[in-house]
C-alpha cells in the first residue's frame, strides 16, 4: 500500500477527528473540571467490617443524596480494640459544618448504626490548591514534549536532518493529545464527564506510549534509509511502514483487549482513566502510521506549505 500517496486524506481525517473537539473547547465551557481542579472537601470514616460498606455502595448512597461527583477510595482495613474496620476515603464538593454532618450521619445510619462515631478526618481543599496542581500538570506535560523532542533529535542523530524526527514525533503526540482532549470536552458537555488527576495521569501516559509507537516506525525508516541509499525516500517510508505495522497493530490490539476487560470489571473508580487510555491507544497507534511518517514525507517533498495552503 502507498501510504505517502495517500497522506493528504489522513491529514484530512485527522482534522475531521480533531474540529468538533477544539470547536467544543473553545464555544462550550471546555473540559469539565472535577474536585481535583475546583477544590473541594475530603472526608475520611470507618465502618464495622461486614456492614456493607464497599466503594460501590457508599458512591451510590452519595449520588441518591446529591453528590453525584464524589470519588470513594478503600484505604484498606484496621483493627480497634479488636474489631475489625473497613477505611474509606471520600472527596466531594466544598461541604459546610452542616452539610458535612448531615453527609456522615447518613452514612452512619445505612452502614453503622450502633457505632456512630465513625469520621476520623475532615479537610478542604482548596481552590488555591487546586489551581496549583493544573499548573503543575502543565509544567510536567511541557517537560515531557521537550525532553521527548530532544530525545528523538539525539537518538536519530546518524539519519540526515534528525531534527525533522524529533519535530515529526511532536506534532503526532499533539495529534493524540488534541483528539483525547476535544473527546473529553464533548463528553463534558454532552455527559457531564469530569477531568481530575487520574486523567492527567493518563494524558502522560498515553503520551509515552504514543511516542514509544512513533519510534518503533522511526528507527524502521532509519534503518532502511541506511540500506537502500538509492531509494527515494517516500518508498523508504512506505516499505518501513509495511514492516512495521503488523507488529504495531498486534501490540495496541493485545493492550486494548486488557484496557477493554478493565473496564467492564474495574468498577467505577477508573473508568475516566481507562477512557483516555484506550482513546490515546487508538489514536497513538493511528498517528505512529499516518501522521509522524507522512510529516516526514512531506517535509522531505516540501508540500508541507501545499497542504497548509490548500
Amino acid at each position: 500500500m502507498n501510504f505517502s500517496e495517500r497522506r493528504p486524506w489522513f491529514f484530512l481525517l485527522s482534522l475531521l477527528v480533531i474540529l468538533p473537539g477544539i470547536v467544543f473547547l473553545i464555544l462550550a465551557p471546555g473540559l469539565n473540571p472535577g474536585i481535583d481542579f475546583t477544590g473541594g472537601s475530603s472526608i475520611t470514616m470507618q465502618f464495622p467490617e461486614g456492614a456493607g460498606a464497599n466503594q460501590k455502595a457508599i458512591r451510590e448512597k452519595l449520588q441518591a443524596i446529591g453528590y453525584p461527583e464524589s470519588t470513594v477510595q478503600n484505604l484498606g482495613n484496621s483493627t480497634i480494640d479488636g474489631e475489625r474496620y473497613d477505611l474509606f476515603f471520600l472527596r466531594t464538593k466544598t461541604l459546610d459544618e452542616t452539610k458535612k454532618d448531615v453527609l456522615v450521619a447518613t452514612l452512619n445510619d445505612q452502614y453503622s448504626p450502633e457505632q456512630p462515631n465513625t469520621l476520623l478526618s475532615f479537610d478542604l481543599v482548596s481552590a488555591v490548591i487546586a489551581q496549583e496542581t493544573v499548573i503543575n500538570a502543565c509544567w510536567a506535560v511541557l517537560a515531557a514534549t521537550i525532553g521527548i523532542f530532544f530525545y528523538v533529535w539525539w537518538a536519530f542523530r546518524k539519519v540526515p536532518r534528525p531534527i525533522r524526527y524529533g519535530l515529526a514525533a511532536i506534532v503526532a503526540l499533539l495529534h493524540d493529545t488534541l483528539i483525547v482532549v476535544g473527546i473529553f470536552a464533548i463528553l463534558g458537555y454532552f455527559l457531564d464527564t469530569e477531568v481530575n488527576t487520574m486523567f492527567l495521569i493518563a494524558l502522560l501516559t498515553v503520551i509515552g506510549y504514543s511516542v514509544n509507537d512513533t519510534i518503533v516506525v522511526f528507527d524502521k525508516i532509519r534503518e532502511n534509509v541506511m540500506t537502500y541509499t538509492n531509494r527515494p525516500f517516500p518508498e523508504v517510508v512506505n516499505l518501513s511502514i509495511s514492516e512495521t505495522m503488523g507488529r504495531s497493530l498486534n501490540t495496541s490490539f493485545t493492550l486494548l483487549v486488557t484496557l477493554l476487560a478493565l473496564l467492564l470489571f474495574g468498577g467505577a473508580t477508573i473508568r475516566e482513566f481507562l477512557y483516555v487510555l484506550i482513546i490515546g491507544v487508538i489514536a497513538g497507534t493511528y498517528s505512529s502510521i499516518a501522521i509522524a511518517t507522512q510529516v516526514l514525507v512531506s517535509w522531505d517533498q516540501k508540500t508541507i506549505g501545499k497542504l497548509i495552503s490548500s
